[in-house]
Formats: C-alpha cells, sequence, structure tokens
C-alpha cells in the first residue's frame, strides 16, 4: 500500500501534468538536463544562459517539432546545429520591436517550442496571458533571462554557475570543453542540481557526475 506522502506526490504530479482542463503531455528534452528538467507541453521555462536555451530547443527540434527564436539577432545558428537543433523546421524572428508578444502569441499557435528573450521585466498579467495561449495550443515558451525573475510565471528556472573550461596548458593549447553547474528550481519544491559538459571535449553535450556535483554545490553554499 503506498503511504500517504507517495499518494501526494503522485496526485501532485498528476497535477503538474493538467492545466485548465488540458493534459499537460511531456515534450522530448535534451538528455543532457535528464533528471534536471522534463518540458511539458503548455509550460513556461526561465534560463540565464544561451547555450541551455538552446538545448531546450533541441529536444522538441530532434524528435520532429517547429520551434522558433524570438528576439535574439545574435542567435547561435552553429551552436543550436551542434546541440540539435533542426535549423529547417527553425522560425527566427530577430528583432520584432515593441510587437513582440503578438509575435511570440502567434507563433505559440504554430509550433512546438518559442524561444524568446526578455527585454527587461514581464507584467504579471502578459506572462498569465501568454501562459493561457501556451496551454490552449500545447505548446511551450523558453525564456532567456536577462535578469533573474524577468518571467514570473516561470515554471521551472534554469540557472549555472561556476562554468570552468579545460584544455589550456601552462601557456599553451586551447579550450577543449566547459563544465557548468545547473540549479532547476520548481517554486518551493528542493532545487535539483547536476554538472553538464556544456561541450565535453568530444564536443558532445552531456551530464557529468550528478552525485559529485551535488556535493560540490551543497559545499560552496
Amino acid at each position: 500500500m503506498a503511504s500517504t506522502s507517495d499518494t501526494i506526490a503522485q496526485l501532485r504530479s498528476r497535477m503538474a501534468g493538467m492545466q485548465d482542463g488540458m493534459p499537460r503531455l511531456p515534450l522530448e528534452t535534451h538528455p543532457a538536463l535528464a533528471g534536471l528538467v522534463q518540458l511539458r507541453a503548455g509550460g513556461s521555462y526561465a534560463v540565464d544562459s544561451a547555450s541551455l536555451a538552446l538545448a531546450l530547443l533541441a529536444g522538441p527540434s530532434a524528435a520532429g517539432g517547429w520551434c522558433a527564436v524570438v528576439g535574439i539577432p545574435d542567435f547561435g545558428v552553429e551552436a543550436a546545429r551542434v546541440l540539435g537543433v533542426d535549423l529547417d523546421r527553425t522560425v527566427l524572428v530577430p528583432d520584432p520591436g515593441d510587437r513582440w508578444l503578438e509575435v511570440t502569441a502567434a507563433l505559440a499557435d504554430v509550433v512546438t517550442v518559442v524561444l524568446v528573450r526578455t527585454q527587461g521585466r514581464v507584467p504579471e498579467r502578459v506572462a498569465e496571458r501568454l501562459g493561457a495561449r501556451l496551454r490552449k495550443r500545447s505548446a511551450a515558451l523558453v525564456a532567456q533571462e536577462r535578469s533573474a525573475g524577468d518571467w514570473p510565471r516561470a515554471e521551472v528556472r534554469l540557472t549555472t554557475r561556476e562554468p570552468a573550461w579545460s584544455g589550456i596548458g601552462e601557456g599553451h593549447g586551447h579550450l577543449r570543453a566547459r563544465r557548468l553547474l545547473v540549479e532547476a528550481r520548481r517554486g518551493s519544491a528542493p532545487p535539483r542540481r547536476g554538472a553538464l559538459w556544456f561541450p565535453a571535449a568530444d564536443q558532445t553535450y552531456r551530464r557529468a557526475d550528478p552525485v559529485a556535483a551535488v556535493a560540490e554545490v551543497e559545499v560552496a553554499s
């Protein structure tokens, strides 16, 4: 028989998978982010890193979904390709101006994931209105924040810390790999933490040792 805590956890999971009476279906998530975040249709996700934003696009894109990128004139096309984003199914709107909300909402009607770079704090009412649109259309939104908290209705916030490059010797060599500590926060729940190679020395993007990463973050805090 399931314990009370197990039952509560199951109910919370079911509630998280439903919004406005519609099922919150899981979307393909990049393997590097396994155990940290699960993308769901209708959800909004905030990140402080361009590479993490691309990783969130890459999962649904590799599974055949369409993606859109709004308000990022310096979008890294090659980096997106390496991470697994299918550029043939990616719509780019580099400079929507003050019509970014209308553009983002319109694209949410036809693509699986929209990535938008915030230009400052987004009003609660705007985030909620767009969130309702996402849930209705079963799309997801990734907000690349300039400052923490720019997107007030984010379901999960992914933040990076302690980037460390390797490959440089004593005055020789070149950068080959970057290790990041990533923290995923969902509401008031305890954060999930892990280490990622972004990229690894072999130019893949994957999880590093999650146990060591948690220990390092806890010691650092």
